[in-house]
Parts: C-alpha cells; structure tokens; sequence
C-alpha cells in the first residue's frame, strides 16, 4: 500500500508541474531558498563560535 501511494504522490507531482510549471518553479526556488538560508545561518553560528 505504501509502495502504491508513493507512485501515485509521485505522479501527482510529475503531473503538476507539467501543468503549472510557474507555480511549481515558484515553490521550488521558495524550498531552495530555505535550505540555503538554514546552511548559511548554521555556518554563520559556527564563525561566531570559532571567534569566541
């Protein structure tokens, strides 16, 4: 049963972004952006540790 639904999320998605690829760019670029603010504040925090 897992296994099926993964597959059907999966085409879900393909099938999304295949209809609205601007939205589907938007929450891509949004998720991007998130991550790379997460890695520049940890790596930010860890500078700040390392000079006392």
């Amino acid at each position: 049963m897992k296994k099926v639904l993964g597959w059907v999320l999966l085409f879900l998605l393909v099938f999304w972004i295949g209809t609205s690829p601007g939205p589907a760019a938007d929450v891509a670029r949004s998720i991007g952006d998130g991550f790379a603010e997460i890695f520049t504040n940890i790596g930010t925090f860890f500078v700040d540790l390392a000079r006392g």
